[in-house]
């Protein structure tokens, strides 16, 4: 494999050929999250109810059983037979070092990645590495493995020194593996979170801070460009990879830039093409009428394309995806908006990565069989998840009592507090996210985690490989839209 370089708005070899990067993310892997793994909450939070529940021992050995079975050497030969030539991997900063002895690296954690690079390069398949979880937190989302809800990473020194380091220390250790195209320093940044408090203006009167962002994304580009001269470097966006205006023009040799890129028509629910009149609470999503040419128009007026046509920079959409599990006669909807979406970004010549590549049941290329054991298991699980509207990128435009009761409460709230202005959809999801996603969920940990105790460990390591792939289903109607573009 050939290490690949930035040239203009292309990514090429060493000899200057154009390569174009399609694939997929590996979310749920070395990066837990609750829809993609079947888990109510944080996973860290997880580990901790489970390593209650099963004991040290037993804890961790269901969750090295669950990524063992969850991708290996048979997943990667599916994306290679797919016609994708690249993974972008999701990382928890957790795999490779402990809060309570920061810069001391556990190399059990590298040597796990290790073992996926070794076989994506037996398959000529190149990987991202995707820092998913940074120390801190880069936003208050439950996908950087925040319970609480904020973001303290932009605002404390430390944090942000032992991100640097951890990236110098992957930088050394990759620096000359061709295999690796390059570095996406870390996913779906926020920055308006000051001393880590939850803003009230969280969305729609979002302000953004470039200055704060410019400074640490330069002294990590430098930390890593002192050891590494070689691979690409993927800086995203602001408010989740969708603000770029205030980002200073390409200031070092083999930046690309990375937006991501979800929008109505993929996630619905509604006819494709045809209106969409949603109210979501956690995505700002755009109603009317949907069809190729708004996709089209929405993606090239999209920051990160602008961004990417002034300074003449390669665009790689890191994220982007459709939902399958709402009404089964909308599936072809959800299929052909994703199949526009993915001709609108070649047309552009961007560079792009599918989430997710496994799930329980949501949007993956493969997912887990309605019919296996640990499906089976979990389901009042699943159940009271979405009674409690406790877990946000899943059935959004379910209506719940709990759901009900909270928008009441936000109304009362609003209605007393009229000393400033307090936006409907902020208030409604700030609360969403602290009370629901947040709180609500942390109980049901324990709950979930209850479901395993007393089994042996032959018992778990059967019921986890309900992940394998060879268990798994495979998504043909989204398969067969990814190969259009991967195997023309």
């Amino acid at each position: 494999m050939e290490m690949l370089q930035a040239q203009g708005r292309q990514i090429v070899d060493s000899q200057g050929k154009p390569v174009q990067l399609r694939g997929t993310c590996i979310g749920g892997w070395m990066n837990m999250e609750n829809f993609i793994n079947g888990y109510p909450g944080s996973e860290r939070g997880l580990r901790e109810a489970v390593s209650k529940a099963l004991g040290k021992g037993k804890g961790e050995f269901f969750f090295e059983r669950l990524l063992d079975h969850f991708f290996n050497e048979n997943d990667i030969k599916f994306i290679k037979e797919s016609g994708a030539n690249v993974v972008r991997i999701p990382l928890n900063y957790r795999h490779f070092e402990a809060d309570d002895h920061p810069f001391v690296y556990q190399e059990a954690g590298f040597q796990r990645l290790d073992r996926v690079i070794n076989w994506c390069q037996e398959q000529e398949i190149y990987v991202i590495l995707d820092m998913h979880a940074v120390q801190g937190w880069q936003n208050p989302h439950w996908h950087s493995d925040n319970s609480k809800g904020v973001s303290l990473f932009w605002h404390h020194s430390q944090y942000q020194e032992r991100f640097i380091a951890l990236w110098a220390v992957l930088a050394e250790r990759y620096k000359d593996r061709a295999v690796v195209a390059g570095y996406n320093l870390m996913n779906e940044p926020c920055v308006n979170t000051p001393d880590g408090d939850y803003p009230y203006n969280f969305f729609k009167n979002y302000v953004p801070d470039f200055e704060r962002m410019n400074r640490i994304y330069r002294k990590a580009v430098t930390a890593i460009r002192e050891i590494d001269s070689k691979h690409l470097i993927f800086l995203e966006g602001d408010k989740y990879s969708v603000l770029f205006q205030g980002l200073e023009a390409p200031f070092a040799d083999n930046l690309v830039y990375s937006s991501h890129n979800y929008n109505t028509a993929g996630f619905g629910p509604g006819r494709y093409p045809g209106e969409f009149h949603t109210h979501s609470i956690d995505l700002d999503y755009q109603n009317g009428y949907w069809d190729r040419d708004r996709q089209a128009a929405v993606f090239k007026n999209c920051e990160g394309a602008q961004f990417a046509e002034k300074y003449n920079v390669p665009l790689w959409v890191g994220e982007f995806g459709s939902q399958y599990n709402g009404p089964q006669a909308e599936l072809p909807d959800r299929l052909a908006a994703m199949d526009d979406q993915i001709g609108v970004f070649e047309e552009f010549g961007a560079h792009w990565t599918t989430w997710t590549y496994k799930d329980v049941g949501v949007m993956g290329w493969v997912t887990l069989d309605p019919e296996s054991e640990y499906l089976q298991i979990i389901q009042k699980v699943q159940e009271k998840k979405k009674l409690f509207g406790a877990e946000n990128f899943t059935d959004r435009t379910l209506v719940t009592e709990a759901k009900t009761r909270l928008s009441d409460f936000a109304g009362l709230l609003a209605k007393e507090i009229d000393c400033y202005p307090i936006h409907p959809v902020d208030n409604v999801n700030a609360l969403s996210e602290i009370v629901l996603q947040g709180y609500a969920a942390s109980l049901l940990q324990p709950v979930y985690a209850n479901l395993f105790k007393g089994m042996s460990e032959e018992r778990l390591d059967s019921l986890l490989s309900s992940f394998e792939l060879k268990n798994c289903q495979v998504n043909q109607g989204l398969m067969k839209v990814i190969q259009k573009y991967t195997k023309p």
